[in-house]
């Protein structure tokens, strides 16, 4: 019998896994992908908005010597976190159940079944995308995500979006010789956009480099086109690839199964805000998946805290 199951080994499942070491708790760490498996799937370019610092956990320094950190440098930072720790993290092991009992919690997995007396839910938001529901979503030219921009050369790129992702796309694959069209359903770029990078796309659309539709819509796509809803109308266009950095979202039906509340509008889960425990008595939430489709509130930064107040509440009961 554990005493805590903390599903998902992202930063803030990590993070989980130091406060209960701390506390001397018994626990395991079950995560479906690789350790940091969102982090993973990042572009390989990014570079973080925030600072090492604030993307540090459990009072280990970040140490990097550029202002903000890459993708390679937190891949690094919280591999080595969690080995030098020795955090008991299980990888490529999938939740497929987590039964309520009397008293504690039955998690059953791809491979085993486990018991423990708390179950914390850390599995971020980034395994979904939001997706278009228009025809022609499906083919294989439409990515919803992002490795590399060598790939898009020379290529008719749409980019649907106006947010860091999609306009880190927009910016890079047009740097990388693809003629970039973007489709922006709101009448100007994401006030949201990186304060070094919005800028340059302004700059980029303004001189004609980067094509952009504003208070627009991507209607249907194609093999060899796409329709474009516009102010003017609808307009067809040749394309090879549409790039839908339309979001992503948590898995509202997972949470559901766990009988966790969520709001009928934006689907953010019932949860007590000192705490972190769910209407569902030891069941906790930390990090992103609190944020319901307000994936833009809750970052690595911000939530870090969570695992301060969960182990807190859960030494508090023992």
């Amino acid at each position: 019998m554990l005493d805590i199951l903390i599903i998902g080994a992202g930063p803030i499942g990590i993070a989980c896994g130091l406060a209960a070491q701390k506390a001397g708790l018994s626990f395991v760490v079950i995560e479906k992908g690789c350790l940091v498996n969102s982090l993973y799937n990042y572009p390989s370019t990014m570079t973080f908005f925030s600072t090492s610092e604030k993307l540090e956990i459990g009072g280990i320094p970040f140490v990097t010597i550029s202002n903000k950190p890459n993708r390679a440098e937190a891949l690094e930072y919280y591999r080595r976190v969690a080995t030098s720790n020795q955090l008991p993290i299980n990888l490529f092991e999938e939740v497929k159940g987590v039964i309520k009992e009397a008293d504690n919690f039955n998690i059953t997995t791809a491979k085993a079944t486990y018991h423990a007396k708390n179950v914390i839910l850390s599995t971020g938001f980034y395994d979904i995308a939001v997706k278009l529901d228009i025809p022609g979503e499906d083919l294989p030219k439409v990515m919803h995500y992002y490795k590399d921009p060598h790939y898009y050369a020379m290529q008719k790129v749409v980019v649907v979006g106006s947010s860091n992702s999609a306009i880190d796309v927009a910016l890079e694959t047009y740097r990388k010789g693809a003629e970039v069209t973007l489709v922006i359903r709101g009448s100007e770029v994401s006030n949201r956009v990186k304060y070094w990078v919005r800028p340059d796309i302004i700059n980029r659309i303004k001189e004609g480099s980067i094509k952009a539709y504003f208070s627009s819509n991507l209607k249907a796509i194609r093999q060899h086109d796409v329709d474009i809803e516009t102010l003017a109308g609808t307009i067809t266009i040749p394309n090879d690839f549409v790039m839908a950095m339309t979001g992503y979202r948590p898995n509202f039906e997972f949470l559901k199964k766990l009988g966790i509340t969520l709001t009928e509008d934006k689907f953010i889960p019932q949860y007590h805000p000192e705490t972190m425990e769910t209407n569902v008595p030891g069941l906790y939430l930390a990090g992103v998946v609190c944020g319901g489709l307000d994936t833009h509130l809750w970052f690595i930064e911000n939530s870090r805290v969570h695992a301060e107040m969960i182990i807190a509440d859960i030494v508090s009961r023992s």
